[in-house]
């Protein structure tokens, strides 16, 4: 069993509040266009004409070789945290690239593959029986932006 691990609450609170991103920057505002907005705490896609935040998010404990960053999208006002073991709204492409981690957050080489997302779940539980594995990173497979985490359940 799989579960998507969207961002914790303290950190999101901490943005939508103006806290510095990942760069020290205070997070943008926009406006969703209701297309390709998934907000990375409830896990859905941001509703058209909702205010939205932009900003660089590094989903890593601290800065080191691994440690991508890149822009993220969150809801603006509070929303409850998603996830659990469904596949979430948020993850409507077509495919996304998907990658372990090992528990030194390092990606496993070989673990990357961009997966048709309706495949997705089934992939994330092989690569998490590897148990040089810790986590799955889902991202883009056209941009490489972080959308969620898969731990096991």
């Amino acid at each position: 069993m799989i579960r998507f691990t969207a961002l914790p609450t303290d950190e999101v609170r901490a943005l939508q509040s103006g806290g510095p991103d990942a760069y020290g920057n205070t997070p943008e505002r926009a406006v969703s266009d209701g297309a390709g907005n998934p907000c990375r705490h409830c896990l859905q896609q941001i509703p058209e004409g909702a205010p939205m935040l932009i900003l660089a998010h590094r989903p890593f404990p601290a800065p080191q070789p691994y440690a991508e960053t890149g822009p993220i999208f969150l809801c603006a006002d509070p929303c409850r945290r998603g996830g659990g073991t469904e596949l979430p709204a948020a993850l409507a492409s077509p495919d996304y690239l998907i990658k372990g981690y090992s528990a030194r957050h390092r990606i496993v080489y070989g673990s990357g593959a961009v997966v048709p997302t309706a495949t997705l779940p089934a992939r994330a539980a092989a690569l998490l029986a590897d148990g040089r594995i810790a986590y799955v990173h889902v991202r883009s497979a056209r941009n490489n932006c972080y959308q969620a985490r898969i731990d096991r359940a």
